[in-house]
């Protein structure tokens, strides 16, 4: 959706040209522009989370880290209260390889999914831990 919004901004930045409407133009070169990151983004960055056996894989714009489940601390589904609306967020406490404990913060935007419905996914795959 967002690569047909940034292709129509384009179009009206062509139509534009020569027009001598400069605010307009400016505008919709904004927009064209925004709303290519935004694609790029969008198409880049999905997955976010992709969860197998050996851990799971979070995805970023510059790239998609692997963490093994000995670095997965707990996953939690989270309802949280913003701007007056409820909203659920998957919530996983991981360290990282240098012992930096982080936060990592998934919502339905970023999973394509119900965040409970994953977070029982995730632990669902996650292997039970070995018998002390």
């Amino acid at each position: 959706m967002a690569w047909a919004g940034a292709a129509a901004a384009a179009v009206w930045c062509l139509l534009l040209v020569g027009t001598g409407d400069l605010p307009g133009l400016l505008l919709a070169a904004v927009a064209a522009v925004g709303l290519a990151l935004a694609a790029l983004y969008g198409t880049r960055a999905r997955p976010r989370l992709v969860v197998d056996g050996d851990g799971v894989t979070v995805g970023g714009l510059v790239g998609r880290r692997h963490l093994p489940w000995s670095q997965v601390e707990s996953v939690r589904a989270q309802a949280v209260r913003r701007w007056g609306r409820n909203s659920v967020m998957l919530e996983m406490d991981v360290i990282d390889a240098d012992g930096t404990e982080r936060m990592l913060v998934f919502g339905k935007l970023d999973l394509g999914e119900d965040p409970e419905d994953v977070a029982e996914a995730v632990r669902a795959a996650r292997p039970a831990p070995p018998d002390r």
